[in-house]
């Protein structure tokens, strides 16, 4: 079977542009809640609030796909919700509907999330899974890169126009990211294609967990563990706004960190495809724990870098791009782990046991991260981050050798 068929690159086209929708606010959120005058904390509970409900949901649909054999229309609705989710995002004068339009976006994405990966990856053989979402992630990261650069740039010119209200740039870029969001829910729909399965009227969400392999279970557990040092990369812009907000001003040092947020994603388009040739070859799990063990180093570079008080651009970008290493290792590599160990009837579920507790974790970590900020220090808050990533390197290299 060959790997690059028409539902990959659907797929693949798909994420792009709904990336495209939610990443252009991922990378300007920090600046538009400085504008409104709310503090980091409220940014950590808002976004780990959100990967609660989108790990929540994604157990909730992965269990129904399984139990119902229909996919592609759950998946439809998770995508329009991302650019509804945009639009109350783009009313909100405070925190309130700041994070109710996070809630609507994220519980879509958790929706669509796990069936999308089983379409994936049961419309490609199993050699060559590692390519068909190197190829899924690197299309998903393009959208994260266009998108949130034409944001920036937007905002750096609807700042000219002279607003009486200084969010007011901020609202009318979030507003012109709603276009990609519907082109993706249209894209999906004429081009993805998912073969009637049979359902499963018998399967309980208790049994399809229990029923889960031991070895998939322990993985699990590596990645809950890793997951509770991985903090939302909000929290990393945010970071790089105040370390230069000293030199720059905090407009510039907003634009200047969003820019930084986008050479991330540019290193994550370019290794995507290539971390899933070396997993093909090598094993995705090895590859895996060196992602891991980049991702301890983000989060150690990022308290070093507010030990040290560094305003260098260049050593904020060498961060950004080693973040932008890991995370295409993580999103690339879990997915096909997962369907290594799994049977193929209990793809979805599985799935949604891994969104379920990657999302948990981040909770964990994006609130922990933001209250230990305000209520200590953000070297406190990244240096536990870090500790945690690293004792979640270990047991995923633990489970690589059994």
């Amino acid at each position: 079977m060959g790997w690059f068929n028409r539902t990959v690159a659907g797929a693949g086209l798909t994420s792009a542009l709904g990336d495209f929708c939610y990443e252009t606010t991922t990378v300007i959120l920090p600046g538009f809640l400085a504008v409104l005058g709310v503090p980091a904390a409220v940014l950590g509970v808002i976004e780990g609030t959100a990967d609660a409900v989108a790990s929540f949901t994604k157990m909730v649909s992965g269990y129904i796909a399984d139990k119902l054999g229909h996919r592609k229309t759950l998946v439809l609705v998770g995508y329009g919700l991302t650019p509804l989710g945009q639009a109350l995002i783009a009313f909100a004068t405070g925190w309130p509907l700041l994070l109710a339009g996070r809630l609507v976006s994220w519980f879509g994405k958790g929706l669509r999330g796990p069936l999308r990966d089983a379409i994936v990856t049961q419309a490609v053989s199993p050699e060559t899974r590692g390519r068909a979402f190197g190829f899924h992630r690197a299309m998903d990261t393009i959208g994260a890169v266009i998108g949130p650069l034409l944001g920036v740039s937007l905002l750096g010119w609807a700042q000219t126009w002279g607003w009486e209200d200084a969010a007011g740039p901020f609202r009318l870029v979030l507003w012109l990211s709603v276009i990609p969001g519907v082109l993706a829910v249209l894209a999906f729909l004429a081009l993805v294609r998912d073969p009637e399965r049979a359902p499963n009227p018998a399967l309980t969400v208790v049994g399809a967990v229990r029923d889960l392999p031991a070895r998939f279970k322990r993985y699990l557990g590596a990645v809950g563990l890793f997951g509770i040092g991985d903090f939302s990369h909000s929290l990393l812009i945010l970071a790089a706004t105040h370390l230069l907000t000293a030199s720059m001003g905090v407009a510039q040092a907003a634009q200047v960190a969003g820019l930084l947020y986008v050479g991330r994603n540019v290193v994550q388009v370019a290794v995507s495809y290539p971390v899933g040739v070396l997993a093909d070859r090598f094993g995705s799990l090895p590859v895996l724990a060196a992602g891991y063990a980049l991702g301890t180093l983000t989060a150690f570079l990022t308290a070093l870098a507010f030990w040290s008080g560094t305003d260098s651009v260049p050593a904020l970008g060498a961060i950004f791009a080693v973040a932008g290493l890991y995370v295409a290792v993580q999103e690339a590599l879990e997915s096909t782990v997962t369907a290594d160990m799994v049977e193929p009837d209990t793809l979805a579920t599985s799935y949604g046991a891994l969104g379920t507790v990657n999302g948990a974790a981040k909770f964990i970590s994006s609130t922990a991260v933001g209250l230990l900020w305000t209520a200590l220090s953000p070297l406190v808050a990244f240096g536990l981050a870090a500790l945690f990533m690293a004792a979640g390197t270990w047991a995923l290299r633990r489970t690589a050798r059994r």
